[in-house]
C-alpha cells in the first residue's frame, strides 16, 4: 500500500476514533445514560439519543431472519464491521467477549451482536465462522446492500470500502459498540480508546437497569 494510502487511511481512522471518544465522553457524562425525555422535551441530549436506531432486518448464520423487533427484551451492543478487519474487528469482539466473562452471570443478560458492513465477502456462513473464534456467543448478522444501507442510517454508521494493492480491499469504518436497552433503546456508547474498566462499569448499568 502506498505510504499516501496508508497515511488517509490512518487519518481517517484516527477521525472516526475522535468522534467515537467524544460520543463517549457525552455518555459518560450522564453516568452512561440518556435521558429519555425524547418528544420534544427541552434536552438536546435526550432528542440527540433518540435519533439511534430504529427499524431493520438482517440474515444471521443460520439464515433466518433477525429484527430490531427480534432483538427486543433483553439488552444488546452492537458493532459493526466486517471479518476480514485486521485490528479492529477482532480486538473489539476479542474485549466484548472479555468483558461478558467478566461480568459472571450478568454476562448473560445482554447480547453481543455483529453486522458485516461487507456484504461482498461476509456471507452468513463465512461469518458464523469468524464469530466462533471468539468464544462467547455472538448473534452475527449481514443483508443487501439496501438492507445494510437502513440499519447503517438507523445508527448513523460510516462505512467505506478502500482498495489496496493487490485488487484487494478494506473497508473503514465506525469503531464504535453501541448500547441498546431491552426495549431497543439507545443507552450509551463503548469507544474503541477507551479502557476495560470504564467499559464494563457501563455494561453493569446496562444489564442492572
Amino acid at each position: 500500500m502506498p505510504a499516501i494510502d496508508r497515511g488517509l487511511r490512518r487519518l481517517r481512522l484516527w477521525l472516526w476514533a475522535v468522534v467515537a471518544l467524544v460520543a463517549s465522553a457525552l455518555a459518560a457524562a450522564t453516568l452512561g445514560l440518556w435521558p429519555r425525555g425524547v418528544d420534544g422535551g427541552d434536552d438536546p441530549a435526550a432528542d440527540y439519543a433518540s435519533t439511534f436506531g430504529g427499524p431493520f432486518s438482517l440474515v444471521d448464520p443460520q439464515g433466518r431472519r433477525v429484527t430490531d423487533a427480534t432483538l427486543k427484551g433483553k439488552p444488546f451492543a452492537l458493532f459493526f464491521g466486517f471479518t476480514h478487519c485486521p485490528d479492529v474487528c477482532p480486538t473489539t469482539l476479542q474485549s466484548m467477549a472479555r468483558l461478558r466473562r467478566k461480568l459472571g452471570a450478568d454476562g448473560d443478560r445482554f447480547n453481543i451482536v455483529f453486522v458485516s458492513v461487507d456484504p461482498e465477502r461476509d456471507t452468513p456462513a463465512e461469518i458464523g465462522t469468524y464469530l466462533s473464534m471468539f468464544d462467547t456467543p455472538i448473534i452475527g448478522l449481514t443483508g443487501t446492500p439496501a438492507e445494510l444501507a437502513r440499519i447503517v442510517e438507523a445508527y448513523h454508521v460510516y462505512y467505506q470500502r478502500v482498495p489496496i494493492e493487490g485488487g484487494d480491499y478494506v473497508v473503514d469504518h465506525t469503531a464504535t459498540v453501541f448500547l441498546m436497552d431491552a426495549q431497543g433503546r439507545f443507552f450509551s456508547t463503548l469507544a474503541y480508546e477507551e479502557g476495560e474498566t470504564a467499559r464494563l462499569a457501563k455494561l453493569r448499568r446496562l444489564v442492572q437497569r
